[in-house]
């Protein structure tokens, strides 16, 4: 049986903290942000952690490297 290889992809985007949550970037940041209000921009400057069930999702794609 072959080894199971970390989505690339993923790894990319999502990060585990020690506790073992994931976090990645907020959406809704990576463009078209002139007509969004500052506020909101700010209020999505930081990270998020993702909910119980994606988080599942996630760390099955980072397994080998988690």
């Amino acid at each position: 049986m072959p080894k199971q290889k970390t989505h690339k992809g993923m790894a990319k985007r999502f990060k585990v903290t020690a506790s073992g949550k994931i976090k990645c970037k907020s959406p809704f940041r990576g463009h078209l942000l002139s007509h969004k209000s500052g506020k909101r921009k700010r209020q999505l400057r930081g990270d998020t952690v993702l909910t119980k069930w994606e988080s599942v999702m996630v760390r099955d794609a980072l397994r080998p490297g988690v």
